[in-house]
C-alpha cells in the first residue's frame, strides 16, 4: 500500500475488535459484581461471603461466642477477612481469564 493511503479494512477490523473488547469488559464488570466466594477462618468460627469485586456481602459466626476470648474472635474475623480478600482476587483473575480467553491481540502487538 502506498504511503499516505488509508487501509480501510484494517480500520474496520480495529473498530470491530474495539467493540468486542468493550462488550467483553462489560461482561467482566457484571460478573465481578455478582460472582461470590465463601471462605472460613482456619478455626471454622467465621464465614465471610465476598464478591469478586471485593465487597463483603455477609459475615456469619458458625459457633457460639460466649466461651471465646474477644481476642480469639477478633483473630478469627481477621483471618476470614484476609482469606476473603485473597479469594476475591482469585475470582477476579479466574473471571478475567475466562472472559478474555478467546481474545487475541492484533498481530505484532
Amino acid at each position: 500500500m502506498p504511503r499516505g493511503e488509508i487501509d480501510e479494512a484494517w480500520i474496520e477490523e480495529a473498530v470491530r475488535r474495539y467493540r468486542r473488547i468493550e462488550s467483553l469488559q462489560a461482561e467482566f464488570d457484571a460478573a465481578v459484581a455478582t460472582v461470590q466466594v465463601t471462605v472460613r477462618s482456619p478455626d471454622g468460627l467465621v464465614e465471610v461471603v465476598v464478591t469478586a469485586a471485593g465487597t463483603i456481602t455477609d459475615v456469619r459466626f458458625l459457633g457460639p461466642l460466649h466461651n471465646r476470648h474477644p481476642r480469639d474472635v477478633a483473630q478469627s474475623v481477621q483471618a476470614a477477612v484476609t482469606a476473603a480478600a485473597d479469594a476475591a482476587q482469585w475470582a477476579r483473575e479466574k473471571l478475567h481469564n475466562e472472559t478474555f480467553a478467546a481474545y487475541r491481540p492484533l498481530a505484532g502487538a
